[in-house]
């Protein structure tokens, strides 16, 4: 059974950093592509990173682009996002999900191309 298990939101200023985690099991880093996504309220969810190990492709949106870095530690089955200057826009219940196509890539969206998601950890970046 595929699990992906999020943790390390919380509250920071404006400018800050958190980092996330996301601990997989039920299959490995190696087998398929790995995304991040958040939600704020009222908003709909949205692709912020994906890396797919195999290929060594990774994507970021434009606006996260140079702030935040996505990571994998494959011994630690365990996916980061590294969020540095964070800002109020990044607001938001942080995700993380598999997507089981075969590809050499990985893709920002439509949320529905990924199949297994974590329940969520919350970020509020507020001074």
């Amino acid at each position: 059974q595929l699990q992906l298990v999020e943790s390390g939101g919380g509250l920071v200023q404006p400018g800050g950093s958190l980092r996330l985690s996301c601990v997989i099991s039920g299959f490995s880093v190696n087998d398929y592509a790995i995304g991040w996504f958040r939600q704020a309220p009222g908003k709909e969810r949205e692709g912020v990173s994906c890396m797919r190990r195999s290929s060594g492709a990774i994507n970021y949106s434009n606006s996260v682009k140079g702030r935040f870095t996505i990571s994998e530690d494959n011994a630690k089955k365990t996916v980061y996002l590294q969020m540095n200057s964070l800002i109020p826009e990044d607001t938001a219940d942080y995700y993380c999900a598999a997507d089981r196509s075969e590809s050499d890539r990985c893709k920002l969206g439509p949320v529905s191309w990924y199949d297994d998601w974590g329940q969520g950890t919350q970020v509020t970046v507020s001074s």
